[in-house]
């Protein structure tokens, strides 16, 4: 029997319905279907190119400076909003490997407890109800589900090979445009690996202005890029610092997922609305992280190699999936590769959506990719699978094409 607790949860959450929903999310799909295959052929290894976060733990020098700084009495008090050497040491790597030049460190920097919250905590800052936050599709949701969370209305802009994963601007009402006050973007992208251009960033902060509303870019990638392309930050391109901020988070350019520490650099107000928020959220991360992600800024060349592995491993990927059949372009950043979902088999079964196939390549073929419907059937393969020298990479990837060598993928 349902307690009086049931009737008291926030609509937001779902109110009155909440935890008796009957929807099955996408990843939770994938969890059940990679249950079932390894429980159906457990001689059978998963080969897991699903997986969004690194592959690798951080690098030593950053890991000894941990051990070392948490051992000191004086890094044991509450951080708040961060300890002033960070904020530092994000300027000088700002300035070192996107060119960003005049931050200051204590107005237009603060720490956070990894990018996610920080992107949650924005809209609590802006958004009223009826307000619009404009989102690309494919992206990472959280700030839209805390925009509806506040009341607020999400639009969102397809982003599609015709349009290199860019969004129209142009394509938006003038209602949304009116109402809007918050854009979102997130480049190199997840789940795409598309990169923006500079002229594209020109083009944002031109629209910001016209249109009076916030730019949040997302740049959990940015350093991730390859084949000799220099990473851009939305925060290099003249007025940027103007109209928005920029998220940097060190889980994926340095290996540090878990250690969750990232920082919002760029317009001083919504730095300080930003600070603001998340000091009514949490009391800082624990300096000796702090201390420690200093070390991996101090050292961008740890970013470089990783980035480097990526770039080799998308070259093979994308070898063996054309091999196949797939429209496979290497992406220009991140460790996600983006494909067109097929639409069947030749003699076999039909998919109604990337769902399908995923579901169908795992519990097949005991291979694990993530399904899009977002904007067309996608499914996206990360580069992120277990392997730990370069003969392995090749083993992996090799045995992905035994796999599926006896299929004729539809499109």
């Amino acid at each position: 029997m349902d307690s009086y607790i049931q009737s008291l949860f926030a609509e937001r959450i779902g109110g009155a319905q909440f935890g008796k929903e009957t929807v099955i999310y996408k990843f939770e799909k994938i969890k059940r279907a990679k249950a079932a295959a390894l429980a159906a052929h457990p001689e059978i290894p998963m080969i897991d190119m699903g997986v969004g976060e690194p592959d690798e733990r951080a690098d030593d020098g950053i890991v000894d400076v941990l051990a070392r700084e948490a051992r000191k009495r004086e890094n044991r008090f509450y951080a708040d909003n961060g300890i002033p050497e960070f904020n530092a040491a994000a300027v000088k790597y700002l300035a070192q490997v996107y060119g960003v030049l005049g931050i200051d460190p204590t107005r237009e920097i603060n720490h956070a407890i990894g990018s996610k919250p920080a992107l949650a905590m924005l809209p609590t800052a802006l958004i009223n109800p009826g307000d619009v936050t404009i989102m690309p599709v494919p992206n990472y949701p959280v700030m839209g589900t805390h925009t509806r969370w506040l009341g607020g209305e999400v639009y969102t802009l397809p982003i599609t090979p015709e349009n290199q994963y860019l969004p129209d601007l142009s394509s938006l009402p003038e209602d949304i445009r009116k109402r809007a006050k918050l854009l979102y973007l997130n480049y190199p992208n997840n789940p795409t690996g598309a990169t923006a251009t500079r002229a594209f960033f020109e083009e944002v902060v031109a629209f910001a202005k016209a249109n009076q509303l916030v730019v949040v870019h997302d740049a959990a990638y940015a350093a991730l890029t390859f084949d000799g392309e220099p990473p851009i930050a939305f925060l290099s391109v003249p007025g940027a610092k103007e109209v928005g901020v920029e998220l940097f988070s060190l889980s994926k350019a340095f290996n540090m997922t878990g250690w969750r520490i990232a920082f919002v650099a760029g317009n001083e107000l919504l730095v300080k609305a930003f600070a603001t928020v998340k000091d009514n959220n949490d009391s800082g991360q624990f300096r000796a992280i702090q201390k420690a992600a200093i070390y991996g800024l101090e050292h961008p060349e740890i970013t470089e190699k990783i980035a480097e592995k990526y770039s080799r491993r998308h070259t093979l990927l994308v070898d063996a999936l054309r091999s196949l059949g797939f429209d496979a372009k290497k992406p220009g950043g991140s460790f996600f590769l983006y494909t067109e979902a097929p639409k069947g088999v030749k003699g076999g079964p039909r998919f109604a959506s990337a769902e399908e196939f995923s579901e169908y390549l795992i519990t097949e073929k005991q291979i694990s990719t993530v399904p899009w419907d977002d904007a067309g059937a996608f499914v996206r393969w990360s580069v992120t699978f277990e392997a730990d020298s370069e003969q392995a990479e090749h083993e992996v990837i090799a045995e992905i094409k035994r796999r599926l060598s006896s299929l004729t993928f539809e499109f």
